[in-house]
């Protein structure tokens, strides 16, 4: 994986919609393309397949694919279809996704997550690196093997409190935020990757900042929808712990986004602010970015066109 790519979540509407928006994306010059699978919502991995014989060039990833409703087997399994089919373009990202969903909505007993997504990930890249895998583990059951191991499938994973960051450096090829305030990637979350492989002695892998990015003169209206479509995450206690730890302690006591943490978090502002905002992250040793474009106005189309424009201007600067 290079550095400094530029990506876009292409969720929303139905897999035809999907996979025309990828399609769309490539056309723009946007390097990557990312979809995310949640709850019962259509499977990303299948989307993925369709779209990798309707496209050359851009890469195709997961932000993320719980590991709790998937066992890494089956994972692996899906990864080799999108790795033929996508040679060199297809990045996995997993995580334990959230106590809430995962219990109510599958009836897991969500416990020890950090446990369950190291042992999801050390399964999913011994039978896809060496071609085999004997695990039994607190989580998972793995004996199986493969006709011929795959080696350009990076295997990356949701971060977010700096235990995850120091597992990420040690032992995945990549760490992918979510609503976290800048400063607390560049203080505390790069730290925490850089010792993770220190400890390992392996090089880092990168950052890669999944952000809410909207390109607009009206900051109010983009806080506005910003606090209307990111409502939830204040409330979740994984959440609320790294905001407080990135210096909003007053999340506790609101469970809602205040101006200062929106300000914090989502990258708003004309094209050249914008702009400014992402090379400024790449200057700090981000990775990567996935936007997560929020539109705003009675035209959200417009505003999602203008929002990838000048992504994709950021992109052909880089």
């Amino acid at each position: 994986m290079g550095d400094k790519i530029i990506g876009v979540a292409a969720m929303g509407g139905s897999p035809k919609a999907v996979v025309s928006r990828i399609k769309d994306l490539e056309q723009k010059g946007i390097p990557a393309a990312w979809l995310t699978t949640g709850g019962a919502a259509m499977d990303a991995l299948t989307v993925f397949a369709a779209v990798a014989v309707e496209t050359e060039n851009i890469l195709l990833g997961t932000c993320i694919i719980p590991t709790w409703p998937r066992h890494p087997i089956v994972a692996a399994q899906q990864v080799q279809a999108l790795a033929g089919l996508a040679p060199g373009r297809f990045r996995l990202g997993l995580g334990p996704s959230h106590k809430a969903s995962m219990e109510s909505t599958f009836g897991f007993e969500f416990k020890a997550p950090l446990t369950n997504l190291r042992e999801y990930v050390h399964i999913v890249k011994a039978l896809l690196r060496e071609g085999s895998v004997d695990f039994d583990g607190r989580h998972y059951h793995a004996h199986a093997s493969i006709g011929k191991p795959i080696e350009h499938v990076p295997v990356m994973v949701s971060a977010l409190r700096l235990g995850s960051y120091e597992f990420s450096g040690a032992e995945t090829d990549g760490a992918i935020s979510w609503v976290s305030p800048y400063n607390f990637l560049r203080d505390s979350a790069l730290p925490a990757l850089k010792a993770g492989a220190e400890s390992a002695d392996r090089p880092v892998p990168p950052l890669i900042a999944h952000a809410p990015i909207c390109v607009t003169e009206n900051l109010e209206e983009a806080r506005q929808v910003s606090r209307q479509q990111l409502a939830n995450y204040p409330r979740l206690p994984f959440y609320a712990a790294m905001l407080e730890a990135a210096g909003f302690p007053e999340v506790h006591e609101t469970a809602a986004w205040s101006d200062a943490m929106l300000d914090a978090v989502v990258l708003m502002g004309d094209e050249e602010q914008v702009g400014a905002r992402i090379r400024e992250l790449f200057d700090w040793g981000i990775g990567e970015v996935i936007a997560h474009v929020l539109p705003v106005g009675d035209d959200r189309q417009k505003s999602w066109d203008r929002t990838v424009d000048a992504l994709a201007g950021v992109a052909a600067s880089l």
